[in-house]
């Protein structure tokens, strides 16, 4: 008899979470937010940031009880599944942000003539819209791996209607989505 190392190892490991700190494996960690400048080493919304070292962002992260304590984590322990619903939330915030911010916030942020204020940031700053599109298009690509992760596993996903009311404010804005119509 030949035994299948691979398929061993990932059922050993198919509901172990690793700390994103030390590495450590365990059924539960701690998921929760953090603002110590550190932590950006490992936070999953940090990974493209260029300049990490004064950053007091406050960062989501999935760490064991011993680096909760180093990192001053305000978190719970949590199982695989409910980890994936805080991941969930957490993206589902950032979409909600960045439609908020291609619907008016970018107003505030770049000196814009007061005529051009009823036009869209496509219009007044196609650059930065395209930057902040792709940003959003990231998110709706994470938003249905989250998605994916549910129904593979038949669990319910975490405020279903939530999806319908993203996709109905996004294309009542002129925009499209990965997430329906």
């Amino acid at each position: 008899m030949q035994l299948d190392w691979d398929k061993a190892i990932n059922e050993i490991l198919s509901e172990k979470m690793s700390c994103q700190a030390c590495g450590a494996l365990g059924d539960e960690m701690i998921v929760g937010y953090t603002r110590e400048t550190a932590a950006a080493e490992f936070a999953v919304r940090c990974k493209e940031c260029v300049d990490k070292t004064d950053c007091d962002a406050r960062k989501l992260v999935v760490v064991c009880e011993s680096c909760a304590r180093t990192y001053r984590v305000n978190g719970e322990l949590m199982d695989e599944a409910g980890m994936m619903a805080v991941l969930l939330d957490e993206c589902r915030r950032n979409l909600e942000d960045s439609v908020d911010y291609l619907a008016t916030y970018w107003k505030e942020e770049i000196d814009v003539p007061f005529e051009d204020m009823s036009k869209g940031l496509e219009e007044v700053d196609p650059e930065l819209f395209k930057e902040e599109d792709s940003w959003r298009l990231r998110l709706e690509e994470e938003y249905l791996q989250l998605h994916r992760w549910f129904r593979e596993r038949h669990l319910g996903i975490p405020d279903p209607g939530w999806r319908s009311q993203y996709v109905e404010e996004v294309v009542g804005l002129g925009y499209s989505s990965l997430l329906g119509d």
